[in-house]
């Protein structure tokens, strides 16, 4: 078992159900990747031992704490329930199926260094295949490496979700504060807490991927999203509780927003095989006039988004 005993100075939760398939996989790229003063926490949920058997082959290399927690059935709840239990002061998370890439471990705390009372720290990361192949770099459309303020950030960030949930790293007081991850939000609850984080400001961006955010077909990103009108509703859900804060001079802000809920939902549904919904959803695009258009293509970060998942499509790994 690890014996360091210092003050942690970040912590990583993993909420997990049945992933044994991945945490060998991820735990491992956190060996390769963390430095002392680092603890993991991973929250399991599954109905057999499979992913503990595997997870404690890394208590001899990794601060790793561990949690079986099968009455927590949401990632949303195993994640909250995490961050309370962390002992760090700045905390992220870490899906089963993503990885840290080397070198997270130095700039996650260069960047703390730099800033610990940013609420965020936002990043850049890779988009992955089901075999760890590189399909894309997803990007945040904000200023590297400054104090940005808070309605710059929520004005980008209502128009699309444009972080990785495995890239952030968030001050754990401003996450308990803002009640964390809303565990109603099947899909949308990551955008809803970083709504909520942003708002306390201020955020810092960082583009340098330093996580690997992996796509295949048993994702949430892709079952969930082939549930188009649930999934839209989730989106207006977040929509119509931030929308609220924007100044009244913002709305265009609210058009491109409205409008990328019609393009996702149109996306979904041609995931699923239904294409009906893709010319109605790029005329929309088009009635937003060249400023809109900059607004929406700049903030939906859409081909950062699709185009890797058009790579692992044609490649047969979706």
């Amino acid at each position: 078992m690890n014996r360091d005993t210092t003050a942690p100075w970040l912590s990583v939760v993993i909420p997990s159900y049945c992933g044994e398939r991945w945490i060998e996989i991820a735990l491992q790229s956190l060996v390769c990747a963390a430095s002392h003063g680092i603890e993991v926490l991973l929250v399991d949920g599954s109905p057999t031992p499979a992913t503990l058997d595997i997870a404690e082959r890394f208590m001899g290399s990794l601060r790793l704490r561990v949690f079986k927690r099968v009455d927590l059935k949401s990632w949303q709840a195993k994640t909250n329930f995490g961050v309370e239990m962390a002992e760090s002061n700045h905390v992220c998370w870490l899906g089963v199926d993503d990885v840290w890439l080397p070198g997270r471990a130095s700039a996650a705390r260069a960047w703390i260094e730099a800033d610990p009372q940013a609420a965020l720290h936002l990043a850049s990361s890779l988009i992955i295949d089901k075999h760890g192949r590189k399909l894309g770099v997803w990007r945040c459309p904000l200023l590297a490496e400054a104090a940005l303020p808070s309605n710059l950030v929520i004005e980008r960030l209502l128009v699309q979700n444009f972080i990785a949930a495995p890239a952030p790293i968030f001050r754990k007081d401003a996450w308990l504060g803002r009640g964390g991850v809303d565990e109603e939000l099947w899909y949308t609850a990551d955008w809803d807490v970083w709504l909520k984080l942003a708002a306390l400001g201020p955020v810092r961006y960082h583009d340098l991927p330093t996580v690997g955010f992996r796509i295949h077909g048993g994702a949430l990103t892709v079952t969930g999203s082939r549930q188009a009108t649930d999934f839209a509703d989730q989106m207006n859900i977040v929509l119509s509780r931030h929308l609220a804060i924007l100044d009244r001079g913002s709305r265009d802000v609210e058009r491109a927003a409205r409008v990328s809920v019609v393009v996702n939902s149109a996306l979904a549904s041609a995931a699923a095989g239904d294409r009906r919904k893709l010319l109605r959803a790029g005329l929309q695009v088009l009635r937003l006039g060249p400023f809109g258009i900059h607004r929406y293509l700049r903030d939906s970060r859409i081909l950062d988004r699709m185009v890797p998942r058009i790579r692992a499509r044609l490649a047969g790994v979706l």
